[in-house]
Order: structure tokens, then C-alpha cells, then sequence
């Protein structure tokens, strides 16, 4: 039976039981807001030890100054989990940015991704939030996922996770 709860930065080293992978059929291309979809027929693996040690990095970076984590727990093992940035973004300082979110691939398309982006939604809403941020990977699975939880091109792109991921889907969700 799956439990959640809120996360600790001492509960970085669990990031590395889930497992990102999955086969990735389409990826989308945002070009003048339209949304162009590409075939991709290719497979995703799961963290390599580089990529696992910035993702560690970033998840506790989040928490020490203010963001928060909360996670999806098969027994001990974590098998999906979400932060909520601690910085404020957009003209009117109005939105939080889901920073990382992952469900390990046996468990997709049960209700837990779903379940974590709403409690990290009424996290964002008691900070005072009026809106998520998201940079999505570009798959089509992960841009599925948000639309189906609420979520719709972001009309103003935040330049500075727009340059360090310029291939992302950018998105939001009014709260």
C-alpha cells in the first residue's frame, strides 16, 4: 500500500530508488505557442551516477531554503516524488515551480503523480501561490500528465529556466 508524506534534505539518497525510465514514443516542440509533435521511438534509462548527484543536489538545495519535498512510498522504498521550489517567479511574483517530479515506472498511471501534484498544489496555495510553473521534459507522457492535472502553456515563459532548458514544455497551473 502506498504512503506519502512531507520529505527531509536526509532523504536525498532515497531519489535514487525510483526509476525514471520509460519508452519515450513522442516528444513535443514549442514553436510561437504552438505545440508540434515528434516521433522519438526511443528509450529513456534511469539515472546515471552524475545525473543522480545533481538531482540530490538540487532536492536538498530546495529544502534548505524553504522549498519542500513530498514523496510516495511503497513500504520504505520511495517510488515517486515532487518539490516545490522555495523561489516566487513571473512578473507579479505570484508563481512556485514544481522542480522535480518523478513516479518509478511500474507504478505510472495509479493515481500517485496525481496525488503528489495536489498536495504540492495547496502547499503552493498556502505560501500564496496563484499559480504552478512547470518545465516539463518534453515527452509526451510528461506533458499528458500535466495537462490531464489542470495545466495549460504558461504565457509568460520564465527566461531563466527557459534558458537552462530550453527544450522543456512550459506550463502552468492556476490554483
Amino acid at each position: 500500500m502506498i504512503h506519502y508524506s512531507v520529505m527531509t534534505k536526509e532523504q536525498a539518497h532515497k531519489l535514487s530508488e525510483v526509476d525514471r525510465s520509460e519508452k519515450i514514443d513522442f516528444i513535443y516542440e514549442c514553436l510561437g505557442g504552438i505545440i508540434h509533435e515528434i516521433e522519438a521511438g526511443h528509450e529513456c534509462a534511469t539515472w546515471d551516477e552524475q545525473l543522480m548527484k545533481e538531482l540530490q543536489e538540487r532536492f536538498v538545495y530546495e529544502l534548505e531554503h524553504g522549498g519542500m519535498g513530498f514523496g510516495a512510498f511503497d513500504g520504505d522504498t520511495l517510488v515517486g516524488f515532487g518539490v516545490l521550489a522555495h523561489q516566487f517567479r513571473g512578473d507579479l511574483q505570484d508563481r512556485l515551480q514544481v522542480d522535480l517530479m518523478y513516479v518509478s515506472r511500474n507504478y505510472r498511471r495509479q493515481g500517485i503523480g496525481t496525488r503528489i501534484i495536489n498536495e504540492l498544489s495547496q502547499e503552493a496555495r498556502n505560501r500564496g501561490a496563484k499559480y504552478l510553473y512547470i518545465s516539463s521534459t518534453e515527452t509526451r507522457s510528461a506533458v499528458y500528465f500535466y495537462k490531464s492535472n489542470g495545466s495549460e502553456l504558461a504565457e509568460e515563459v520564465d527566461s531563466e529556466l527557459f534558458q537552462k532548458e530550453p527544450l522543456d514544455i512550459h506550463m502552468t497551473i492556476k490554483l
